[in-house]
């Protein structure tokens, strides 16, 4: 995979302006499987920004060409018999993408045959997942507080741990950049650090004082961002793991949250409320307002561009920049 091209980032106080010439596209997916069960559950880019996933409760799962709205240019992967609820490509493969359902699967799926590749029982209903950044693991989440450590090879089928029980309610997880190290959030507020893969305690991050739903590692390292059911997302220097700032304009559970490819704007998902508001990472100012008509629970920015794919709107997937504009 070719690596992606250096961008140039955007100062705090242009932002707004350039941000606010982004024009919208709406992927619209006629496949619906009845009114109101096409809500879009989980969003992801690929690598390098050409393809994006969506996974829906009426477990259709789509790739989609942000270049081209229709429908007819974008792949259905069908095979889960549940509802998607989560979808991660491989950060070294750009065609390679995992996901998981309540149908008790992760598949891993080549989106060049449209095919699945592989097949995992996971034993109970899978809801997270996260690739190890050499894409050679992906660490899997059961709603019963369990994880499963797959082990991927080219050669050979993927290989399962033993279901590995968490102490307390779990809910995301992310490795760090060096994949040393396994985040996860929990039931009790906090942010578990463990080591990888002993999955031995590292430190705890009294992050929030109610669940922890969702977390992002910036881009650069320096931060990390934590979603709680607080309707707060919280900045940790990853330094010295202190809180730097905390953004509280939402008004429900914080579902998703994700950094601009550069790491210095961020934003959040939740299915309560309307608009995502994006705010500078460095100082904690909000900086712009992208207005929705209905709450977008999964946000996700483009790798390589300040765009921002949001769900919510009834229409379907929608894409800030894939229509145009001067940033």
């Amino acid at each position: 995979m070719a690596p992606l091209p250096a961008r140039r980032s955007v100062s705090k106080d242009r932002f707004s302006s350039l941000f606010s010439t982004l024009k919208t596209q709406t992927y619209h997916d006629p496949s619906s499987r009845g009114p109101g069960s096409h809500s879009i559950r989980t969003i992801a880019w690929n690598p390098l920004g050409h393809l994006i996933a969506t996974g829906s409760a009426d477990r259709t799962l789509r790739i989609w060409n942000p270049d081209r709205a229709s429908v007819k240019n974008s792949t259905e992967l069908r095979g889960h018999t549940g509802a998607i609820e989560r979808v991660a490509w491989n950060p070294t493969k750009e065609a390679e993408l995992a996901s998981c359902s309540t149908d008790g699967t992760v598949r891993i799926w080549d989106v060049r045959s449209k095919g699945c590749v592989a097949e995992v029982k996971t034993g109970g209903e899978a809801f997270t997942l996260a690739w190890s950044p050499d894409g050679s693991n992906i660490i899997v989440g059961r709603k019963d507080d369990a994880l499963l450590d797959l082990t991927l090879s080219p050669e050979a089928p993927p290989i399962s741990s033993a279901p590995l029980p968490q102490p307390v309610q779990t809910n995301q997880t992310t490795f760090s950049h060096s994949g040393k190290e396994l985040l996860l959030t929990t039931g009790t507020g906090s942010v578990k650090i463990l080591d990888y893969p002993s999955l031995s305690p590292l430190y705890t991050i009294p992050a929030h004082t109610s669940s922890c739903f969702c977390l992002e590692l910036c881009p650069r390292a320096k931060f990390l961002a934590v979603g709680g059911s607080d309707a707060l997302i919280s900045l940790w220097d990853t330094t010295d793991w202190v809180c730097k700032h905390t953004l509280g304009s939402m008004i429900g559970p914080v579902r998703s949250v994700g950094f601009s490819f550069d790491g210095s704007f961020i934003c959040g998902g939740s299915d309560e409320g309307t608009g995502i508001d994006i705010a500078h990472a460095e100082s904690g100012e909000y900086v712009h307002s992208i207005p929705t008509l209905q709450p977008a629970s999964s946000v996700a920015w483009h790798p390589q561009r300040y765009w921002i794919a949001y769900s919510g709107d009834p229409m379907g997937l929608k894409i800030v920049g894939a229509a145009g504009g001067s940033l």
